[in-house]
């Protein structure tokens, strides 16, 4: 009789419902005239960030939004991105917009995402929302750092008193999950590159959110046992297989709730763009969502 895996926590079929919500909004919204924009700038011809701003665009026609893509070459200047960011902050029809990361070097990052109106920031990139996250009083959040909480959330799971353990320190997951967590109340380590005992940390963790981009760099016998893991890695190994952070085979066996790279944070992080996009049309039109 084989060893019983971790209970798999769909992000596929959970995103299904975020997505239920997005269209309910969208319907409120096109009720008062109003139809809910996504923008987003593209520098490049990045593989993973094409397949990214599809499915986004697809997501986000499905749910009767519309769209506008910009495209820019990777030899665009940092003035030519700036131009393109300075249109969609005036765009009355876009309420929302991103910068799909990661951009030329010749750009810079800080500087691009700073120049984004906060009120149409729906990746909450922006230091106002990273701000306003850090006082309790998000407006918009990062949509991957949204997706790690509804995955945990279908588990059942009260994050109250939990320890929680988050690998990474990224402003777009590893910190915004630690203060979503922290904000319900867990108790929050946050490890990194420079942590020193990073076994020992990981095998005191309830709650385990793993975003380093490193393929399988936590160990299954790493886990304790009955842990909730989330896995936000998806890299690429030599033979062209997706994989995460977290041994996934071997930590499934230790693991509660487990999700699986494809199909676990993915769906989620497009899913709750969308939302932040409605989110934004509200806002800027002065309308309720709920009633």
């Amino acid at each position: 009789m084989g060893i019983k895996m971790g209970e798999l926590i769909s992000g596929k079929d959970i995103s299904k419902q975020v997505l239920k919500k997005v269209r309910a909004g969208v319907d409120v919204l096109k009720s008062h005239g109003i139809t809910p924009g996504l923008g987003i700038i593209r520098i490049g011809s990045n593989p993973a960030s094409e397949v990214y701003v599809r499915t986004k665009i697809k997501k986000a026609k499905k749910q009767g939004m519309n769209t506008r893509l910009y495209q820019l070459g990777g030899d665009a200047t940092e003035a030519q991105v700036l131009e393109l960011v300075d249109k969609m902050n005036k765009d009355p029809e876009i309420h929302g917009f991103i910068v799909q990361l990661p951009l030329p070097k010749q750009v810079d990052e800080d500087k691009v995402l700073q120049t984004v109106l906060p009120g149409k920031d729906v990746d909450g990139f922006h230091p106002c929302n990273l701000g306003l996250l850090t006082t309790g009083k998000e407006r918009f959040v990062p949509a991957t750092a949204l997706g790690v909480m509804s995955l945990i959330d279908s588990t059942g799971i009260d994050v109250k008193g939990k320890h929680a353990v988050v690998v990474g320190r990224s402003n777009i997951v590893g910190k915004p999950t630690a203060l979503l967590l922290l904000h319900r109340h867990a108790t929050v380590t946050i490890c990194h590159s420079r942590t020193t005992n990073l076994r020992e940390q990981v095998a005191q963790a309830e709650i385990l959110v793993v975003s380093v981009g490193k393929a399988n760099v936590i160990p299954g016998e790493w886990v304790r046992p009955g842990a909730v893991v989330i896995d936000v890695g998806i890299n690429r190994t030599a033979d062209g297989k997706l994989t995460g952070d977290v041994c996934f085979e071997s930590a499934g066996k230790r693991a509660g709730f487990i999700t699986p790279v494809p199909g676990g944070v993915g769906p989620m992080t497009v899913a709750h763009l969308m939302e932040n996009t409605v989110k934004a049309a509200a806002i800027q039109s002065g309308i309720r969502l709920d009633g």
